[in-house]
């Protein structure tokens, strides 16, 4: 691909995604939402992590890798302390598990 071409990609999606962006916040940012779609939009992030975090923890390498046994503790560490204890603690457990697990097993 040319230099052209690359940066014709790069400035679209940019554009894209601020338009996305912006259709949401400077619409109604100065608007009062309704209740029903704030309460929906409490969820977003309850959603969205997982689906960010999951990948990395089952398959580490890439679709159809192998599972990473430590990275597989270490999410169940994380995840035990953060339902007990909240979201420093399961940081905090998580990543100990991690190095503790990569340092035992590999």
């Amino acid at each position: 691909m040319s230099d052209a071409v690359i940066w014709t990609v790069i400035l679209s999606m940019g554009a894209g995604t601020y338009l996305i962006r912006f259709s949401f916040l400077g619409f109604l940012g100065d608007r009062a939402l309704p209740p029903w779609l704030l309460r929906h939009l409490r969820y977003v992030g309850v959603a969205v992590l997982p689906a960010l975090v999951a990948p990395m923890i089952l398959w580490p390498d890439g679709p159809g890798s192998a599972v990473d046994p430590a990275r597989l503790i270490a999410a169940l560490a994380g995840f035990a302390a953060g339902w007990r204890f909240g979201v420093v603690p399961a940081l905090i457990a998580g990543m100990g598990a991690l190095y503790l697990m990569r340092a035992l097993i590999g």
